[in-house]
């Protein structure tokens, strides 16, 4: 059987964008999304809860968030919906690639995903009024273990296609690093 998802390798450790071979006919479109055989070397989970975003306007920010051990999660996310500019920033303590930062255009025409995995900050700007996203995490979320990032913070150095027309307050409180911010440990799956 042919593959159905294309893996396709970024320069950050088990970071990866995932595209599917669309079959297309004059019904429309299909195509797979998850396959755990055709995942296994990447997919380093179970899927423990599936969450699914609607953003009202374009140029609306939500995050950068993550979760610290021992809830520090994988997630896989896809655009459903319109076109979201995803953005990921590598904050694994001692990584070659710590406080870089890595965007791909997620949009409901191209369907891919990007593969997420613990150790990373995530956040996106949508790019189309009435976005939807849907996400896949290999674990519940965990409030009291939740950290953020400032999509604004000058160490960060992240440029937005888009004017920054909404975002929460609590997003937009978020501290900026310090040099003395050394990352987060990631336990392996």
């Amino acid at each position: 059987m042919d593959k159905k998802l294309n893996i396709i390798n970024t320069d950050f450790k088990d970071l990866y964008i995932i595209e599917p071979n669309a079959f297309k006919d004059e019904r429309g479109t299909f195509s797979r999304v998850y396959c755990e055989d055709e995942l296994k070397d990447i997919f380093k989970f179970h899927i423990k809860q599936i969450n699914h975003s609607l953003t009202k306007e374009k140029g609306t920010v939500r995050g950068l968030h993550f979760q610290y051990e021992p809830y520090a999660e994988i997630k896989m996310v896809r655009c459903i919906k319109g076109a979201v500019l995803d953005v990921v920033v590598d904050i694994r303590k001692d990584s070659p690639t710590f406080l870089q930062h890595f965007s791909v255009e997620l949009t409901e025409q191209n369907q891919k995903m990007i593969y997420i995995p613990k150790g990373f900050a995530h956040g996106f700007q949508t790019l189309k009024d009435d976005t939807e996203l849907l996400y896949l995490h290999s674990t519940v979320y965990t409030p009291s273990n939740e950290g953020a990032l400032n999509i604004n913070d000058p160490l960060l150095n992240i440029k937005l296609p888009l004017n920054i027309i909404n975002l929460s307050t609590r997003d937009e409180k978020h501290q900026f690093l310090t040099n003395e911010f050394e990352g987060v440990e990631v336990n392996e799956v």
